[in-house]
């Protein structure tokens, strides 16, 4: 049995068609991540699954239980972590997981809250208030909040969004670690990095599901071949690349740019007309594709068709 089964599941919001027709599963066990831009419907389906919006059609079952026939089974093992998760400001780190332990009926709290607050390194922060811990320090809180009542499913919506970059690393050194003990992690992002380190990956666009795989999977499904070219001159490389027939997409990086090529050995013809063209290149190279890549080139093709 799945953790996780979506069946042409659809939600609207008057004119607006936020998911359309999703049909995916999660395995028990696995991270998986509903990757995609602002608006592509990823946090919807987060609240159908714990059950905040009702589905306009289609089916949910999260352990084996559907979300619309026994919400209360759902929500017992389920754990919420919603992109402005809501601590109390004038509560200590100690009273805002006594409170939510409170929530969830969990009376006999203390020596997991003491696990808790080691698994997050917050013990020496116990006594602060909420509302002067910092911004990634906030999120480890929400998460042991989250993980009071000890749920086998844990839904997290786009956790790190607005965490500085060691903070956000902190973090998922957090979620690595809590993998291990067999939970279950759905979480959406809008960072590609970050869905790398994920089991199981979906893109996400328009309220659809695009394509579903592991991130090594996704990436052997790229099309054409990814080439790392270096100048000094990157704006004017980049205008020139954008015409060229044989350049699919162009993305700059600083003093790069990768380039989609339909052959590894179309490379050298690119590099000779781009230095005919005044154009000094100082390095280039073929490069493993990322999920960027991946997720450009399905929206390039989609466009196209």
């Amino acid at each position: 049995m799945n953790a996780v089964e979506l069946r042409s599941v659809s939600k609207s919001f008057g004119d607006i068609r936020a998911v359309r027709d999703v049909t995916v599963s999660v395995r028990k066990g696995d991270m998986f991540a509903l990757v995609g831009p602002d608006g592509a419907g990823k946090s919807t389906v987060i609240r159908m699954l714990c059950g905040i919006l009702r589905p306009d059609g289609g089916t949910l079952t999260v352990e084996g239980y559907d979300v619309r026939r026994n919400p209360e089974e759902v929500k017992r093992r389920i754990g919420y972590l919603s992109q402005r998760f809501s601590l109390y400001g004038d509560l200590t780190v100690d009273e805002n997981i006594e409170f939510f332990a409170e929530i969830h009926n969990v009376f006999r709290f203390k020596e997991r809250r003491e696990e808790l607050l080691e698994f997050t390194r917050l013990t020496p922060f116990r006594g602060r208030l909420a509302e002067q811990l910092s911004g990634g320090m906030k999120q480890k809180l929400a998460l042991a909040c989250t993980l009071i009542h000890t749920p086998d499913i844990i839904f997290l919506d786009e956790p790190t969004t607005g965490v500085d970059p060691v903070s956000r690393r902190d973090f998922w050194k957090v979620l690595s670690a809590l993998l291990k003990t067999g939970i279950t992690i759905v979480m959406t992002t809008p960072y590609l990095d970050e869905a790398e380190r994920c089991g199981t990956v979906a893109l996400m666009n328009e309220g659809r599901i695009m394509v579903t795989d592991t991130p090594r999977g996704l990436k052997e499904r790229m099309p054409g071949v990814v080439a790392e070219v270096v100048s000094p001159d990157v704006r004017r490389m980049s205008r020139l690349l954008r015409r060229h027939a044989e350049v699919s997409e162009v993305q700059a990086f600083g003093d790069r740019v990768n380039i989609v090529l339909p052959a590894a050995g179309a490379l050298e013809g690119i590099v000779t007309w781009l230095r005919g063209e005044g154009i000094e290149v100082t390095d280039r190279r073929a490069v493993r594709p990322s999920l960027e890549n991946v997720f450009i080139s399905l929206l390039t093709g989609k466009e196209r068709s």
